[in-house]
Formats: structure tokens, C-alpha cells, sequence
């Protein structure tokens, strides 16, 4: 990859795209193509060929997607197949056919097993169940890692897969209907000690969970597409901090951090998810890439990203 290289980054504007974004004009590379969705809906087949026609980009980052925690994926299955089948449907189809030199499509850790056998290694790929709440988003990006394998197989393309862990960091989505749980609880517990209330949390806490800095993911992808090859790397290769903890210990970082000193309240009527999810990164470790930001120095700048995107209402 070149620094004059055409780059399109879908979902420049989210959490993953956004610090891809940064990394790419922090190394200098100048030549990057975005649309929001208002200008370029990626889930219909004709605006994106349209777009690649008219753009022809060489390299792809493919972050776009429907993402949300448990509730989101539980209340909005078909939404969360559909939307991410046919973004990753119209883009992979679309790069190909353009004469894209190489894609990375970015997954997620939900494509394994509910009971998968941890760490989790990308071996363990359709070898069980999956996790009842997010099926629906979790064949999806299986279908996406299926996708750039077939192409590869059938028209000789070079197009990586890569399934990163639990993310967080700048730019992230602090919703609390469709955000995953650590933004959640930036927020639940920031708005708890301003009204000076309790924090009733999903699920009983015991369920483990690795998390990822943004900018962390936007250094591997990086290597990824500027020295390897999907041949390197395989089928997909694991993305992961190679560190977990309980939910409850998170929440207490957590509340740390915001300085939230209430009563927590653990609701276990609500699902817990999968019990645990640690991925083995192993593979991408090999290839030269290790996480550099700490979770307790990530959360911390996480709530300052909060309160300075919601202003005063933060405060």
C-alpha cells in the first residue's frame, strides 16, 4: 500500500473506521474516499457499484456495519442479518468486480461458538452453537469471512478477514439501546452519580470479556494490509487484547473511573451473553502486532470522550 494509493474506509465516521481513519494520516497516507450513509447506503447493491465504478479504489477497509449490544441484537434480529449480509454482500462483490487490489473486511469475536474452548482459536469456527442473542449478527460476519474466502478461491482476489475482540475508545456509541456494555456503563454510571441514583446492571456480572482499544485495532489492521497477504494469515486471523475479566470487575473499573460511589444492582432476569470470551491472538502477535493501550488508561480516556462529545449535558 502506497501513501498515493486510493483508500476507501466504510464507516469512516464509527469507532473502528474512525481510528483507522487517524492511523491512516498519521502514517501520511492522503488519498482516502468516504460517504456517510446519507450519501452512499451500503446495504443497496446499485449505489455501491455505482460508487466503486466511479471511484475504483485500490485498497478497502471495510468497517461499516449494524452493531449493538445485547439488547439491540436480541430485539432486532432480522435487521442485524439483513443490513450486515448485504453490506458485506454489495462491498466484497463490488471490490472485486472494480478491480480492488486488496480488502480487509473486520468482523467480530461473536462469530465463535457460545461454548467454544478458550482461549479461543480461529480453528473453532462453525465447530458448535452460537450465542443465542447475537446469532444474527454472528452469521453474518461469518457469511463476510466466507465471502472473501470464496473470492479469493474463485477469482484469485487478496482479501483479508480480521475478527477483532470487544472495542472501545474515541468516537464510540454511548446509546444505552444500542451500545455493547462498556460504553453503556461509561454512560449508566455517569448519569447515576450526577442524579446521585443506583446502577442496575444486565445479568449477574460473572460472564468474562477481553476489550480492545480502538486505536490498538487501527495499528494491526494497518500491518495487516501493509505486509501480509490473505495467504499469511489464513481463513481470518483473531484480533485481541489476550487479556479477560468478569464484567463485575469492569463495572468497578468503571465506576472508578467516573467516580461513581452508589449502590450497583445486578438484574438477572436479563441474559448474560456468553460466559466467556477470550480470543487466542496468537497468530497476529507472530505477525509482529502487540495492544499498547491499558485498559484502565483506555476507560479513562474513554469518559473524557464522553463528556466532550456530550457537552454540557455531561457535566
Amino acid at each position: 500500500m502506497e501513501k498515493r494509493d486510493k483508500i476507501y474506509v466504510a464507516g469512516h465516521r464509527g469507532l473502528v473506521g474512525s481510528a483507522i481513519m487517524r492511523k491512516l494520516a498519521e502514517k501520511g497516507y492522503g488519498t482516502i474516499v468516504t460517504r456517510t450513509h446519507a450519501e452512499l447506503d451500503l446495504t443497496r447493491q446499485a449505489e455501491v457499484e455505482a460508487f466503486f465504478e466511479a471511484e475504483r479504489p485500490a485498497y478497502v477497509f471495510l468497517a461499516a456495519a449494524k452493531v449493538g449490544g445485547i439488547g439491540a441484537n436480541s430485539s432486532l434480529p432480522a435487521e442485524f442479518i439483513h443490513d450486515n449480509l448485504a453490506i458485506a454482500l454489495n462491498v466484497i462483490h463490488a471490490a472485486w468486480k472494480y478491480g480492488t487490489t486488496k480488502l480487509l473486511n473486520l468482523g467480530s469475536s461473536c462469530i465463535f461458538p457460545k461454548m467454544a474452548s478458550q482461549p479461543m482459536k480461529e480453528e473453532a469456527l462453525l465447530t458448535g452453537p452460537l450465542e443465542p442473542t447475537n446469532e444474527a449478527y454472528a452469521i453474518a460476519k461469518i457469511a463476510a469471512i466466507r465471502l472473501c474466502k470464496h473470492y479469493n478461491q474463485q477469482y484469485g482476489t487478496n482479501f483479508l478477514s480480521a475478527m477483532p475482540t470487544n472495542l472501545y475508545g474515541p468516537g464510540d456509541n454511548y446509546d444505552l439501546e444500542g451500545s455493547h456494555v462498556l460504553p453503556a456503563m461509561i454512560r449508566k454510571f455517569h448519569e447515576a452519580k450526577l442524579a446521585g441514583a443506583s446502577v442496575t446492571l444486565w445479568g449477574d456480572g460473572s460472564p468474562y470479556r477481553e476489550f480492545l482499544h480502538a486505536d490498538d485495532l487501527a495499528e494491526a489492521v494497518l500491518l495487516l494490509m501493509e505486509k501480509h497477504d490473505a495467504k499469511d494469515i489464513g481463513e481470518f486471523v483473531n484480533l485481541g487484547s489476550g487479556s479477560e475479566l468478569t464484567i463485575r470487575e469492569l463495572a468497578a473499573k468503571v465506576a472508578k473511573v467516573v467516580g461513581f460511589e452508589g449502590e450497583v444492582k445486578w438484574d438477572a432476569s436479563r441474559p448474560n451473553g456468553t460466559p466467556r470470551k477470550l480470543m487466542d491472538s496468537s497468530r497476529l502477535f507472530a505477525l509482529g502486532w502487540k495492544p499498547r493501550v491499558g485498559l484502565d488508561a483506555g476507560i479513562a480516556a474513554a469518559y473524557e470522550d464522553f463528556k466532550a462529545r456530550y457537552g454540557a449535558a455531561a457535566r
